[in-house]
């Protein structure tokens, strides 16, 4: 249940709400956002457009619920046994409940939340539906098999309460009340879940409710029903039919109805007469948007999220649906598969989604004219003038570039033709500011524009350096637009050895841009030229190649000499003689320790092994068993790329050490 009133300074924005007032610029729109309530249950939704205030009836905890209009609790306000339906006093000053827990109509004021006064209604009279209209506040109030209409007259110095003088039963429950603020002596009711469900009008001026229509329809299982601002047009939410119920409240005969989906649960009516029509359903749109008797398409739809374990969609709650008076959201209570309710802050909600589809060439040439081509579609047609503003981004704008503002056709579609000035990926962004029935949107297609191709070369390619060596790599950079700037990488082999920019700036006069490199390991060196408006971005690499450090001592033999001019170390047979190894240290590195022997005119291999590098780059291996006598041998340690242990150096064998076993 609910009704509507507003105050004389609304309903004379309503009146004038297509005028524009141009002057400071406009808050922008927020989005659509959800907040979770401590609910178990909903009675009535309402919004309080002065103090920017939503009420919330629970009554399963007999409470009402105050949030902001973000959504956020601001209050709750209990002792409300049973609370179901809420009304607002014409000023917003004043918050109706009926407490039927309490056979009371409770007032709260909506400026401190805090309850000002109770009406008792009589011992088991339950009232659940207050309305105002007529200069009263009307409730519909009994049990099951007994419903009634009452009043509380607020005219006098103290309200007083008035029950249905009937004692037969007018109604199966306690009925359902709406009124409008155009049709102030009109009041409308309905029963709630019933089949087939009964309509009435009543007139209330005279301060007795005087039915005037009545009907029974081939609806069932209502749920809400709502009037239209003049009052001439009730629209109700039944379970079925499968679309939302108009009548006209003359004589309640059907009029139009608002298409809908399975099963129709909640509607309400704003002041300017926009239409929320809500359903309970899974897998389609919850809520249905509709301008005033207009019900070939709706103006906007809403689907809600799943936010529980169910595979469809939240749902929403009977009746859970309430304007902000100014049409600027549209407020929905829904309920997930857990039992969570929220309350979900649907914004601009009284005009048409905008979404804008912009299509231009895969590929263009610089500096030659292209057509961009697109639509702006929303339901209903754009008026004539309408415009939408053209960015367009590329290297030389990247913050974006205004291009004149392109008209859209009566249907969304536009056309407008550009000359790209840049190369490289330009984007073009179509944009729609929107209007009093049409949402804000953009799109964006992107077009890659050619540019002309540079040279970029990179010295020291596959050269092959001692460990340590300083070399100068130079990069040499051709002709291009405006952009001078080479970046220079550095790479260096090994995992533990990340990438990093050596050195970034501008060429000199005949191009060049160079880094010094210390080479203690393979180093990959890149050299970037990022592009600009004419030229093509481009990389080159260069690969060069850094030796070890290694060298090799012999000890405890005899003495030294030569054989010819090579020098030897002498050995008594029975010494071992050690061989030390000194090597560029890394972890876990290790070397080939390689034997030779020399016979018959010719070096002969006398096996080889690997052996773990010390921590501090050195290592001592002895060479032990029989050793014979009159033989010119020799040994040198190697680092061998991939099989030392580690893949950052190129393969290194260090010099030959000469030795000779005597008696």
């Amino acid at each position: 249940m609910r009704t509507r009133r507003i105050s004389t300074a609304t309903s004379l924005a309503v009146l004038f709400s297509s005028v524009v007032l141009v002057g400071g610029a406009a808050n922008p729109a927020a989005a659509d956002s959800s907040r979770n309530l401590p609910a178990a249950s909903v009675g009535d939704i309402l919004a309080d457009g002065v103090h920017k205030r939503v009420f919330i009836s629970d009554p399963s905890r007999g409470n009402v619920l105050v949030t902001d209009y973000n959504g956020a609790l601001v209050a709750t306000l209990g002792s409300l046994p049973g609370v179901t339906g809420l009304e607002l006093s014409a000023d917003s000053g004043t918050l109706y409940a009926a407490v039927p827990g309490a056979d009371a109509i409770v007032t709260i004021d909506t400026a401190t939340l805090r309850e000002s006064a109770r009406y008792a209604t009589g011992t088991d009279t339950d009232p659940k539906y207050p309305a105002l209209a007529g200069g009263r506040l009307w409730f519909g109030y009994g049990t099951a098999g007994s419903g009634h209409i009452g009043s509380l007259d607020l005219a006098g110095p103290e309200p007083v309460v008035t029950l249905d003088p009937e004692t037969s039963s007018t109604w199966y429950a306690a009925p359902t009340l709406v009124s409008a603020p155009g049709a102030p002596g009109l009041l409308a009711a309905g029963i709630e879940g019933q089949s087939p469900t009964e309509l009435a009008v009543y007139d209330v001026a005279s301060g007795t409710a005087t039915q005037t229509a009545r009907t029974s329809t081939d609806g069932g299982n209502l749920s809400d029903l709502a009037l239209s601002p003049d009052g001439r047009q009730l629209v109700v939410a039944s379970g079925y039919p499968y679309h939302h119920q108009a009548y006209r409240t003359s004589d309640l005969a059907p009029d139009i109805s608002y298409p809908s989906d399975a099963y129709p649960n909640a509607v309400d009516i704003a002041p300017n007469g926009m239409v929320a029509a809500g359903i309970m359903g899974w897998y389609e749109p919850d809520v249905y948007v509709y301008k005033p008797g207009v019900t070939a398409k709706p103006v906007r739809t809403y689907d809600f999220p799943n936010t529980g374990y169910s595979s469809g969609s939240d749902t929403l709650d009977p009746a859970g649906l309430a304007w902000a008076p100014d049409t600027s959201r549209l407020f929905a209570l829904t309920v997930n598969s857990y039992g969570t309710r929220s309350l979900r802050v649907l914004t601009d909600p009284v005009r048409s989604v905008s979404t804008v589809t912009v299509s231009a060439p895969a590929k263009a040439t610089r500096a030659k004219k292209l057509t961009v081509t697109g639509k702006v579609a929303s339901n209903g047609a754009f008026a004539a003038g309408a415009r939408a503003s053209v960015t367009r981004t590329d290297i030389e704008s990247p913050k974006g570039k205004a291009l004149a503002a392109v008209p859209l056709k009566p249907n969304g579609t536009f056309s407008f033709a550009d000359t790209p000035p840049a190369g490289g990926t330009v984007t073009y962004k179509v944009s729609y500011a929107g209007d009093a029935t049409h949402s804000p949107g953009s799109g964006s297609d992107k077009v890659a524009v050619s540019r002309a191709a540079t040279s970029l070369t990179l010295n020291h390619n596959k050269s092959l350096y001692a460990y340590g060596a300083h070399v100068s790599f130079t990069a040499h950079l051709g002709r291009t637009y405006k952009n001078r700037t080479v970046e220079l990488w550095v790479d260096p082999f090994g995992a533990d050895k990340p990438k990093r920019l050596a050195r970034t700036g501008k060429v000199d006069s005949k191009g060049n841009l160079s880094t010094t490199v210390v080479m203690t390991r393979d180093a990959t060196v890149t050299a970037v030229f990022k592009g600009d408006g004419r030229y093509a971005s481009r990389k080159v690499t260069s690969t060069a190649y850094a030796k070890v450090k290694v060298s090799t001592s012999v000890s405890k033999q005899y003495k030294t000499a030569r054989i010819g001019s090579t020098p030897y170390a002498y050995f008594h047979k029975k010494t071992d003689p050690a061989f030390t190894t000194t090597m560029s240290y890394l972890k876990n590195r290790s070397y080939r320790l390689s034997l030779e022997v020399y016979y018959a005119g010719k070096w002969y291999d006398a096996g080889s092994q690997y052996f773990k590098l010390g921590t501090k780059g050195k290592s001592i291996v002895t060479l032990t068993g029989t050793h014979e006598t009159g033989y010119r041998m020799r040994v040198r340690a190697s680092y061998v790329n991939g099989s030392s242990g580690d893949s950052v150096n190129s393969t290194t064998h260090g010099a030959w050490k000469y030795f000779y076993f005597t008696k």
